[in-house]
């Protein structure tokens, strides 16, 4: 069974529900989404003293959503609405966040102005669509709110000059489950979205942060960088080279979207770490880890030129295992150590994919304990 969301009528807070397998997927919208529309219904009320509820807007790709607000607050010179996040059936950890917008008129000539409020992340770090010192609001959201503002501002009359203010309350909590920290966006969420809709389990997010994490590492200064397929060779690999944090990509499952990224903006050097199935996955060619998506060839494993000194019956037994650990460990009981032959060619894989990038590359494989089982240059 999978875990959907129902708006509970007596809080407004997302409730799973259980959804039968193989059902449809819903998707879901993004805060940036959500801040847009939090905006609109705010703005209106400021200069008609009504809030439109629900509130509809029109997102990137021409689809007009229709908002419920979860609040709303009117005072002298501001306004206030907040709508609840929906995600879908996406694994978002902003699920069911509270999206905030205040708004406020601003002086004469001083256009649109976005200020972070609680839960919302501040750039400390070049290297991101958004310059340093500014709210971590993307330019797709900062976008869909200025067309919000200027065509609210115009129906009104009045110029737009206003002050958006977001804010996600326990955003600063979320964000220590995101990649936030890493990329020097401090003290909450970014607001994101390119579509203003969420995909359920959508891999682009992911890669999209990988893309970032390369951007900051680069504006930095950095010459190493770490892709690691989980936080187990992570920390091993980041202890061997005493990498700060800024360098660690969070690669996952997804290699191809690092490597082919790195080919067009290179680092100096690169790391790739990972368990032995992870990395036997990327040594048979799969640029696409999960376990959904490409599966250890345990055949693979028996041909490597290492094994040819194993005699048939244990080939065949590696052949036959249950999963990749098991035929490590058979072909480790005779004699054969797999990791080191798998990592040279993990290497390969990777050198053919840089092409002729300028990147020194290195290849760790590591138990399941951290220990660093192979390390090929």
């Amino acid at each position: 069974m999978r875990d959907v969301e129902n708006p509970d009528s007596k809080t407004g807070q997302p409730e799973r529900i259980d959804k039968p397998e193989g059902a449809p997927l819903r998707k879901g919208w993004t805060t940036g989404a959500c801040a847009t529309a939090a905006t609109k219904a705010a703005l209106s009320a400021l200069f008609t003293g009504d809030f439109p509820d629900p509130v509809s807007i029109t997102l990137p790709r021409g689809e007009t959503p229709a908002f419920a607000l979860a609040h709303h607050d009117l005072g002298g010179d501001f306004a206030t609405a907040g709508i609840v996040k929906d995600a879908g059936d996406d694994p978002d950890v902003t699920h069911g966040a509270t999206v905030v917008s205040t708004v406020r008129r601003g002086p004469p000539g001083s256009g649109l102005v976005f200020r972070a409020g609680d839960g919302v992340g501040t750039v400390t770090r070049a290297g991101l669509p958004i310059g340093v010192g500014e709210p971590a609001i993307n330019p797709v959201p900062r976008q869909m709110m200025r067309d919000v503002v200027e065509t609210v501002c115009h129906a009104s009359g009045v110029s737009p000059d206003i002050e958006v203010t977001i804010s996600v309350p326990g955003g600063a909590a979320l964000a220590a489950q995101t990649w936030n920290p890493r990329l020097g966006i401090v003290g909450g969420l970014s607001i994101l979205g390119t579509t203003g809709i969420v995909n359920p389990f959508s891999c682009a997010a992911w890669i999209h942060s990988i893309h970032r994490g390369i951007d900051v590492a680069r504006a930095a200064g950095l010459t190493h960088v770490l892709g690691a397929t989980g936080s187990t060779s992570e920390k091993a690999a980041q202890a061997l080279y005493d990498l700060p944090e800024i360098a660690l990509l969070d690669m996952g499952d997804f290699a191809g979207g690092l490597l082919k990224y790195l080919r067009q903006h290179p680092v100096a050097r690169l790391t790739i770490a990972g368990g032995f199935a992870k990395l036997t996955k990327l040594a048979q060619g799969a640029l696409d880890l999960h376990s959904s998506r490409s599966q250890v060839d345990l055949g693979f494993l028996a041909d490597l030129p290492v094994c040819r000194e194993l005699e048939e019956p244990v080939l065949n037994l590696i052949r036959s295992s249950n999963t990749s650990l098991e035929a490590f460990s058979i072909a480790r009981e005779n004699g054969v150590n797999l990791a080191p032959s798998v990592a040279r060619e993990a290497l390969r894989i990777v050198r053919e994919i840089l092409r002729d990038a300028p990147i020194t590359v290195d290849i760790v494989i590591t138990d399941r304990a951290g220990k660093i089982i192979a390390h090929e240059h």
